[in-house]
């Protein structure tokens, strides 16, 4: 091998050892079991009006090295809407609310991670609702460590967001005799959610 042959390999050799590591984000899968989807909205402009969604599934990818690789794709079963009212929920989920008989699913897909850092980062992503998509930003919080049960490796976060509904199409109400309206726009949304690696 020639001088120059030689001075080329050595610095390829250096250009890689000075490179940083490339690390690739784990990939976890939604624990259904152990996750919640919830939310509240105005009622009556008095006081929140809590519910939950009781079927989700989806997968994370998340690297504590590496958190601007996050990413998430959440499915959840609009049907499986409960705030324990069976009247209330049914109505929920006819066309005046989610038409779930036409849009079975509420989804999450992330498209993009800013402020990512030890302690949490914002998700952005499309949400679609009733077949609308909006983007969002899911701001995510108290990540915790990992922990090994029965062969699994765990770990959990929560994850909040606000939207209007009216960006979905979700716009039915009723004026109350004194003013004012039934339903506020505001939902406010919580996800906390346990996950499995994979």
């Amino acid at each position: 091998m020639n001088r120059f042959a030689k001075y080329a390999v050595m610095l390829i050799a250096a250009a890689l050892l000075a490179a940083p590591a490339l690390t690739h984000a784990a990939e976890w899968r939604i624990d259904p079991a152990h996750t919640t989807v919830s939310f509240k909205v105005r009622h009556l402009g008095v006081t929140w009006v809590q519910g939950e969604f009781q079927r989700v599934s989806g997968r994370v990818s998340y690297d504590r090295k590496n958190p601007g690789a996050s990413a998430a794709d959440i499915v959840i079963d609009a049907d499986s809407i409960n705030t324990r009212n069976a009247r209330r929920d049914n109505h929920l989920r006819n066309d005046d609310f989610l038409l779930v008989e036409k849009h079975p699913t509420i989804t999450f897909k992330s498209r993009a991670v800013k402020n990512a850092g030890a302690e949490g980062l914002d998700l952005v992503g499309a949400l679609t609702i009733r077949g609308v998509t909006r983007e969002v930003v899911l701001k995510v919080a108290d990540i915790s460590g990992e922990v090994r049960m029965r062969g699994t490796v765990k770990m959990g976060a929560s994850a909040t967001t606000r939207i209007n509904r009216k960006d979905f199409g979700v716009k039915y109400n009723r004026l109350l005799e004194a003013g004012g309206l039934v339903v506020g726009d505001e939902v406010r949304i919580t996800i906390d959610v346990e996950l499995n690696k994979q």
